[in-house]
């Protein structure tokens, strides 16, 4: 966690409550780091953190959208802006999915 707020806090974004969602919770199987935080403006932030060895593609861009309908179900609201961190190399045509689906790549 301290290194998704370091790299947030870096790009000005600071948050006043900042929660971890487990997969658990959501019945999800897959090895991610999922947040709910709130900025100093009020808004809420899905923040997803993931770590894999192996290229994302397509498929990855819909289980992900998949996840963040699940925990916009589970916190009984939308939220504001979407950011993923990803140390995994990223195909192409799953980047600009991602970005046409609202997301923010770091």
């Amino acid at each position: 966690m301290q290194m998704v707020v370091d790299s947030l806090r870096s790009r000005g974004k600071i948050y006043k409550k900042m929660q971890e969602v487990s997969p658990k919770e959501l019945g999800i199987r897959n090895k991610i780091k999922m947040y709910k935080a709130t900025d100093v403006s009020g808004y809420f932030w899905a923040i997803f953190a993931v770590s894999q060895k192996s290229r994302l593609l397509m498929k990855d861009v819909h289980k992900f959208e998949e996840i963040y309908s699940k925990l916009t179900l589970y916190c009984e609201h939308n939220f504001k802006h979407k950011v993923i961190f990803i140390d995994a190399p990223l195909c192409s045509k799953a980047e600009a999915a991602f970005v046409q689906a609202g997301w923010k790549i770091y």
